[in-house]
């Protein structure tokens, strides 16, 4: 098998800084783990406190701690941190090379949707406290098999709340399935929908948007790794 990852993500209409953040770090075991938190509210102080919870996240996954428990200590320092008073979204997607599954830990709002081959769209979006807001948190945890043609799309509520100025919404799984049956490829799929929800908002974001894309490939599993980013660099 092989991993195809892609991220597209934008700033809340004129706010220079975003409160999402994603981070990516291969686990000591093997495989990979993707980080997306989305901090409480938009601009620096929420890029802040983003930062703070990914860095947390990474350092344990990093020290081989379980997903949902890295994800309980995250809730634990913010609570500790800043008394209950802010909180962050949390989606990890883990590929685990020893289990041979695709783990997705959630806190918050953020829903995750899987395609599995042959099959139709599901949605995780279990009711999950948010980091920070309760001592006694925990994340929702669900395991699919590693299997190839599996498609995992996670988003932030920027992409959930597109068109929210004007009435409109996106209908996200029907998005997903269009963009993949155009072109089965996880760039297309978030960029497709990143444009779609920029469209929706008439180009002015009602909030930062970040979208995560994991395809799990047939193909060779020895060979070279790729990574490729591409940002604008804002004028100082």
């Amino acid at each position: 098998m092989h991993l195809s990852v892609a991220v597209s993500k934008v700033h809340k209409w004129a706010v220079r800084e975003s409160g999402d953040t994603l981070e990516m770090i291969e686990r000591p075991r093997g495989g990979l783990s993707l980080v997306l938190v989305d901090g409480q509210s938009s601009g620096r102080a929420a890029k802040a406190v983003a930062t703070q919870v990914v860095r947390k996240v990474i350092s344990d996954l990093a020290e081989g701690v379980r997903d949902g428990a890295a994800a309980r200590a995250a809730n634990d320092m913010l609570y500790a941190q800043r008394y209950g008073k802010v909180s962050a979204t949390l989606v990890i997607l883990s590929v685990e090379l020893d289990s041979r599954t695709v783990v997705i830990t959630r806190c918050g709002n953020s829903p995750v949707f899987l395609r599995p081959p042959g099959e139709d769209i599901l949605i995780l979006d279990d009711a999950v406290p948010s980091l920070g807001f309760y001592r006694t948190t925990r994340p929702t945890v669900d395991q699919v098999p590693l299997t190839p043609g599996l498609l995992v799309v996670a988003c932030t509520d920027g992409l959930t709340h597109a068109g929210s100025r004007t009435g409109a919404a996106l209908d996200i799984p029907d998005m997903i399935e269009a963009l993949w049956q155009e072109t089965p490829s996880a760039e297309v799929v978030v960029d497709g929908l990143l444009a779609e929800a920029l469209a929706l908002d008439d180009g002015r974001p009602v909030d930062d948007a970040s979208v995560v894309g994991l395809h799990v490939q047939s193909g060779p599993d020895s060979g070279p790794r790729r990574m490729r980013v591409e940002m604008p660099v804002p004028d100082a």
